[in-house]
């Protein structure tokens, strides 16, 4: 079969893609930018089952090119990452011209999964799911909706707050929400009841609630998670909390951006329990509970084997067409350039490139770092607590703490990342190994570009830092793990 799949480079798109493709279906995967799509994940073989387009729901003349002929398509994009006062209209926009194009095609069905919604008074964020669900069921091809509360699995963003508070906080203050119920489900379930309605016309123009077999309070999945990760913990609520505090709350204590924590506290008011799972005499599944998902989610971290994480979804300034920033501009610019020769293998020091961030850190003042990260916070922006997908691999693509990988080349030795902090202009940092004759050398530059007086005035009064941070870091890099001296040469 032919399946047109929106949010390919998403949380939940990137981990169905191989599902259907191990499924012998075709699979067309309309992205913004065809140079984000994982290439490298699938052999020459199975790359001949997915065709790439470029194309935006928000601009419907770039759907034009889309095939036709197709069977079926998932409808798996959201807004929550954006501005918290204007995602819903952006979702509005994609739903319509979505609409518009999968009525001119063959298609036998829509599959959209979206948030349980079954109180009559509904946050901003499940208001907007539901009116998704109203605007796709207008379009003349049949509709499935399945509805999920929370996803438990490996960088989702609801596994990974959890982590944060429980990790972070042996003494919890927590607002009253945290008595709110909720139905967790394991994302392995969740990819498995979309792959299982697929084209069965016993769920055509229907709704379902999908969750696993506990229902727990927001406190009991803390301390759910506690027990899992043998946690001693003490959780207190306390009422005074207004659900602008505990968005700030929420975004100062964990990795989530102020946007997103302000539309998952307004929805944390609400109970979100199944009412309608008669998907399970459609799809029968052994549901993983609370804890196992937990557990497995963990096997996945510990193995590196974390396939998607809501943390690298591309916002800010460059949502669209992120890697054209690739061209690190030279003009109006600041820079900070450190070139240092080596006598080691070159491949450990690019190994010790492609592993900073996270929790190794920056090699060199850390705690100048954190309270970087601690300012950008303070203004609403990412900080560091993001991390990173993976400890020791990078794709384009990829957030690193409060960067965003824009190219991540080892064969050529060179990773460009681009700053997603909040700043008075654009900022850059690269790395590169290059051959001097029997020598390597690493060039780490920082360029800043400033917008008006105060990018200028900011580059002024942060120079000292970067006189003492960019050189430790770049020789750092480069002795890091060496098991002698190595001679360094500055050139």
């Amino acid at each position: 079969m032919r399946i047109l799949l929106t949010g390919t480079t998403g949380y939940i798109g990137r981990r169905l893609l191989p599902v259907l493709i191990q499924a012998g279906h075709q699979v067309i995967c309309p992205v913004r930018d065809p140079r984000r799509f994982d290439y490298e994940d699938f052999d020459e073989e199975l790359m001949q089952q997915i065709e790439v387009y470029k194309a935006d729901l928000s601009k419907p003349d770039t759907l034009e090119e889309l095939p036709k002929d197709i069977d079926a398509a998932y409808y798996l994009v959201h807004s929550m990452t954006t501005s918290y006062q204007h995602f819903s209209e952006l979702e509005r926009t994609m739903a319509d011209n979505f609409v518009q194009y999968i009525n001119q095609t063959t298609a036998q069905q829509i599959i959209y999964l979206s948030g349980i919604a079954n109180d009559q008074s509904l946050s901003k964020h499940l208001a907007s799911r539901r009116k998704t669900e109203e605007l796709l069921a207008q379009s003349t091809v049949p509709l499935t909706v399945l509805r999920a509360a929370i996803i438990i699995g490996s960088g989702s963003a609801s596994f990974e707050i959890i982590r944060d508070l429980t990790e972070k906080l042996p003494v919890m203050i927590a607002p009253k929400w945290i008595n709110s119920r909720c139905q967790p489900i394991a994302i392995r379930n969740v990819i498995q009841y979309l792959q299982g309605i697929l084209l069965k016309k016993e769920t055509y123009r229907r709704t379902f609630d999908i969750g696993g077999p506990d229902i727990l309070t927001y406190k009991g999945m803390m301390m759910g998670f506690a027990k899992v990760r043998k946690l001693r913990r003490s959780i207190f609520s306390v009422p005074v909390l207004t659900p602008k505090l505990s968005s700030y709350w929420l975004h100062f204590v964990t990795s989530t951006s102020f946007s997103l924590a302000r539309s998952l506290v307004d929805s944390m008011h609400h109970d979100v329990v199944c009412q309608n799972d008669n998907i399970k005499q459609i799809v029968p599944l052994a549901l993983l509970s609370y804890e196992n998902a937990l557990e497995n989610a963990f096997q996945r971290i510990e193995q590196n084997e974390v396939v998607s994480s809501w943390k690298d979804t591309i916002g800010g300034p460059i949502e669209e067409h992120f890697l054209d920033f690739v061209k690190v501009p030279s003009h109006g610019c600041f820079k900070d350039v450190r070139s240092y020769e080596f006598d080691r293998d070159s491949e450990e020091v690019l190994e010790n490139i492609w592993r900073i961030g996270g929790e190794r850190g920056w090699y060199y003042g850390n705690w100048l770092w954190k309270i970087r990260g601690l300012m950008d916070k303070v203004v609403n922006g990412v900080g560091l607590r993001r991390g990173r997908r993976n400890p020791a691999d990078l794709k384009a693509g990829d957030a690193l703490d409060f960067w965003r990988v824009l190219l991540a080349d080892k064969p050529h030795q060179r990773l460009l990342l681009y700053a997603e902090m909040k700043l008075p202009g654009e900022a850059w940092l690269s790395f590169s190994i290059k051959r001097v004759g029997d020598r390597h050398k690493l060039c780490q530059v920082a360029t800043f570009r400033p917008k008006g007086i105060w990018g200028r005035l900011y580059w002024y009064a942060v120079l000292p830092f970067h006189g003492l941070i960019f050189p430790g870091m770049a020789k750092n890099i480069i002795r890091h793990g060496a098991s002698q001296k190595t001679t360094l040469v500055t050139a």
